[in-house]
């Protein structure tokens, strides 16, 4: 007979390090070719283009770092290994190595673009690094939302007696993990566009900055639904109700799946905006405020998402 509990535990091990380090290594591999390339195109600022690129493989790595930390910790757990316990495991995988693929692949749009930058704007080379560093910081927002959603479903791993609490500690990693994808494309997305924008206009750094900061922050608000909806999953008590387990498995895919959308395409509202204000700086409020009401439109279907996964949880 095959031991499914320990197969499962195992696997969720694999997974938190090899699917990190896949997204991680494809990122960091291709800031490196970009940076050959800028190297190409600018000989004189090498060094610069290195340490920026260093630094941008280097803010990678946090996605790795994350999934080692937490695969250490599953290894040298102290609760018994059951198949309850072994498909929860699924479930801090399922939160974690799947932000950790996403976002160690999509962390590199903004490093390639800024060393491209400085290959332009050899002498604004603070600014650049700043900015990068700054949309990169952002980016990395959905992998301490996993590990935050990981450490929960660890806590209550030994509690998991019943099938139907094992899937509700997946269903909350479900939610996150699969809700982070939309939104980290889509700010990875604009974070490729504006530090590529400051590269084209360095007198529109200021307004492209703020407009940065606020642009990414709207970006990333369908990934809350998932965290409030993964919060609310693992603070419910199912017992051994079977099918109220499948109605919060439900409830997590109606709102992870829900986010992809919005969290994309508000990236690629925002990211045409900061386009046009890098060439036209003076028409930057008006840009901002079309820009702004798209992407609230736009994230309606997030908010609709929520609402009929908060309906299921309720009448399940």
């Amino acid at each position: 007979m095959i031991p499914w509990g320990e197969f499962f535990h195992y696997i969720a091990i694999a997974l938190l390090v090899c699917v990190s380090a896949i997204g991680v290594g494809l990122g960091q591999g291709l800031i490196g070719i970009d940076a050959l390339r800028a190297m190409h195109i600018q000989p004189q600022v090498s060094s610069s283009i290195l340490r920026m690129s260093v630094v941008g493989m280097a803010m990678l790595e946090f996605a790795a770092i994350s999934g080692l930390t937490m695969a250490m910790l599953l290894m040298f757990g102290s609760a018994p290994i059951t198949l309850y316990t072994g498909i929860a495991y699924l479930g801090i995988a399922a939160a974690l190595a799947t932000t950790g693929l996403v976002i160690g692949f999509a962390s590199y749009f903004p490093a390639s673009r800024a060393c491209r930058s400085l290959a332009r704007q050899p002498f604004f080379e603070q600014q650049i690094l700043r900015f990068m560093l700054l949309s990169q910081s952002i980016i990395q927002t959905p992998i301490v939302f996993g590990f935050i959603i990981a450490i929960f479903i660890k806590a209550q791993v030994a509690s998991a007696t019943t099938l139907a609490d094992a899937l509700r500690l997946l269903a909350g990693g479900l939610c996150i993990g699969i809700g982070s994808i939309g939104p980290a494309l889509g700010v990875a997305n604009f974070a490729k566009i504006a530090c590529e924008s400051v590269g084209v206009n360095r007198q529109a750094y200021q307004k492209l900055l703020s407009f940065t900061f606020i642009s990414q922050a709207i970006i990333e608000t369908p990934i809350l639904f998932a965290l409030l909806l993964s919060l609310i999953l693992l603070s419910t008590s199912v017992g051994d109700n079977l099918l109220s387990a499948i109605a919060m498995l439900c409830a997590a895919l109606c709102v992870g799946i829900g986010t992809f959308g919005p969290g994309f395409s508000s990236g690629r509202i925002a990211g045409a905006a900061c386009k046009e204000i890098a060439l036209v700086p003076e028409n930057h409020s008006t840009l901002s405020r079309v820009s702004m009401f798209g992407q609230g439109m736009v994230d309606t279907g997030a908010i609709y998402a929520f609402l009929i996964a908060i309906l299921i949880y309720f009448f399940r």
